[in-house]
């Protein structure tokens, strides 16, 4: 199994989107969806029209742990959702295959098209986790708050969750570089 990274340049994942967007907009939907919720690909593809449709939160049952996970959707991710489900049924999922009605395309689907806009981009070490891991680096950038992404993740511990989100020694090391008490 190959270890894949969280995208640590923003502009970066503008260039994902557009490169996403380019070969479909349920493409770019299901990166936007992953790097805004965090959740997991196995759950993000067995979301469906109805479960956010008008909803501010989402409430899922997680297929890893089969635990109950309620996720707020922000308004940028509401207004992206409306404009890409107008014209789906509530009971459509969300990011359908174009074998079979109504199935939602599958993991080795989702990496591949992950796969493709990371090579057109430049990106290495990128799949299905990727969005998750994205999430998790920025909301870490963004808030410094590792035992909040331990509990939205259901990681065992703090460290777990700086693991997977690839927090590595260098930057820790320049945290600390003109930390002095």
């Amino acid at each position: 199994m190959n270890l894949v990274q969280p995208i640590r340049d923003k502009s970066k994942i503008e260039e994902m989107k557009r490169a996403l967007l380019d070969s479909g907009y349920r493409d770019y939907m299901l990166f936007v969806m992953g790097i805004n919720t965090g959740l997991r690909i196995s759950d993000l593809l067995q979301l469906t029209v109805s479960d956010v449709r008008d909803k501010t939160h989402v409430t899922i049952t997680e297929g890893k742990t089969e635990k109950t996970k309620r996720f707020f959707l922000n308004p940028q991710l509401r207004e992206e959702i409306a404009n890409y489900i107008q014209t789906m049924d509530d009971g459509d999922f969300l990011f359908q295959s174009q074998k079979g009605d109504n199935q939602p395309i599958s993991r080795v689907q989702a990496y591949r098209v992950l796969s493709k806009a990371a090579e057109a981009v430049g990106l290495d070490e990128v799949g299905t986790h990727t969005m998750r891991k994205t999430f998790g680096y920025w909301h870490y950038k963004e808030f410094g708050d590792v035992a909040d992404l331990q509990q939205l993740f259901n990681h065992s511990s703090q460290r777990v969750t700086l693991d997977y989100i690839g927090i590595s020694q260098d930057e820790t090391d320049k945290r600390l570089e003109h930390f002095f008490l």
